[in-house]
């Protein structure tokens, strides 16, 4: 199953024990390795985490910068970890504003990752699902013909930086979208989407929890996957028992 996680309310964790906000943004960290590592043995086979929107710029200039040294050191220093646990890494989102060391970090992991098969691991990092939507639209205008859902999905993942033209790839399709969501999770107390994956929720269930993020450990996982499994996926139609 694709989990899609909005990884809320570091900030809030670090202020209420007195500390600076990186402080909380530090602690997430050991919860996304500790989600990460226990997701493949939970059925879960996409994990994507919303880390860093294309609204959080305007954030204060110190976090934002503390922020991107985080994504720096956390993508350089799990390579080889991923590739030992089968992690295959892709980062979503604009890669033109972001500094040029990490995006090398990043280009170097993806390349190392490529062959994981055990998790599909996707990074959003100056991500905006509209804008996503936006520059698929404008590649569909450049097609001059209708396209099916799964066709402009394929535009959406190369719009928004989650897959590769294959002709970037030698040959190989990097192009393929990701499974649509089936589980959106937001931590923090907040109940709103926040501009993320807009097109491949249409169907996902939502579970909203009050744990703020740095909290957020296996067990919570592991209740929201029990919550999913409980709730009944119509899709739009109706089970075969009532309908009449």
């Amino acid at each position: 199953m694709h989990v899609a996680i909005i990884m809320d309310g570091s900030g809030r964790w670090a202020q209420a024990r007195g500390l600076r906000r990186s402080a909380g943004h530090r602690a997430g960290v050991e919860s996304v390795r500790r989600i990460v590592s226990a997701a493949p043995g939970m059925g879960i086979g996409t994990l994507t985490l919303h880390a860093f929107s294309s609204d959080n710029w305007q954030r204060p200039p110190e976090e934002v910068r503390e922020l991107l040294r985080i994504f720096h050191a956390y993508v350089a220093g799990e390579i080889c970890d991923w590739v030992e646990q089968g992690v295959c890494l892709r980062v979503l989102g604009r890669r033109d504003r972001l500094p040029a060391g990490l995006v090398e970090a990043i280009e170097v992991a993806e390349a190392a990752t490529r062959a994981g098969r055990t998790l599909a691991l996707r990074l959003a990092i100056d991500y905006s699902a509209r804008e996503a939507i936006r520059r698929a639209t404008n590649r569909w205008r450049r097609a001059r013909r209708p396209l099916s859902p799964e066709e402009f999905s394929r535009l959406l993942a190369l719009a928004s930086g989650s897959a590769r033209d294959p002709a970037e790839g030698n040959g190989e399709d990097l192009a393929a979208p990701a499974p649509d969501v089936d589980l959106l999770m937001r931590t923090g107390g907040e109940q709103r989407l926040s501009d993320f994956l807009l097109w491949e929720i249409a169907y996902a269930e939502l579970l909203f929890t009050a744990r703020l993020w740095p909290d957020f450990d296996v067990a919570d996982l592991e209740a929201a996957l029990a919550d999913f499994h409980s709730r009944q996926l119509r899709l739009g139609c109706l089970p075969a028992a009532v309908a009449v």
